[in-house]
């Protein structure tokens, strides 16, 4: 067993924690665009029909990045 505590809820996270949270998230969000535009375009299917199928997870991603982003700006302030 690791000696860290992690933190199990936003509530829970140091800015620090936060932050790496953010960029991991950022991260994969564009890992799964990208690959999910190089498939379309192996597969000969139109970029803007695979966006719009990749659009509700892109939109669910954005959404929990800004909850992040407001969570430690939050911190940050009450520092």
């Amino acid at each position: 067993m690791a000696d860290t505590p992690q933190s199990n809820s936003i509530e829970d996270a140091t800015p620090e924690e936060l932050a790496g949270v953010i960029a991991e998230l950022e991260q994969y969000r564009e890992r799964l665009e990208s690959d999910t535009l190089a498939m379309a375009k192996r597969a000969k299917i139109m970029k803007s029909q695979a966006l719009s199928n990749l659009e509700p997870q892109l939109a669910q991603i954005d959404a929990q990045l800004e909850a992040l982003r407001q969570r430690q700006t939050a911190l940050s302030s009450s520092n």
